[in-house]
């Protein structure tokens, strides 16, 4: 099934130059774009008859959420994803030698900070 486009060029822009850095308990650094996060979130609310779309979902309500406050991204992220949802987009930044490191443990209470500028 392919990716509902999203509408407007502005709110791409914005939300691409985002990621979620999470700190696993292993203490390696993974980034995460945000704009996976904002399109899982799109997903699970274009089920209210208010938005009906992916599109309306995703501009009208995800978008000024998460630009009004990365507390929310976070919150999302870690009360409303599992690792395994964004395993295959996150990128690992930085790197410890640590063994049996839980990452989903880390995706949920791991450190979080949002970064822009990728």
């Amino acid at each position: 099934m392919s990716e509902p486009k999203i509408v407007t060029k502005e709110a791409m822009t914005k939300i691409d130059e985002k990621i979620l850095r999470v700190t696993m308990p292993d203490g390696s650094k993974w980034d995460v774009p945000v704009r996976k996060i904002a399109e899982h979130r799109a997903r699970y609310y274009m089920k209210d008859p208010e938005l009906g779309t992916f599109e309306k979902s995703y501009n009208e309500d995800t978008i000024p959420l998460f630009e009004s406050d990365d507390y929310e991204i976070e919150d999302w992220s870690a009360n409303n994803m599992n690792w395994k949802d964004v395993v295959a987009f996150a990128r690992k930044v930085e790197s410890h030698k640590m063994a049996d490191s839980d990452f989903q443990e880390g995706w949920i209470n791991g450190d979080k900070e949002i970064v822009e500028g990728i």
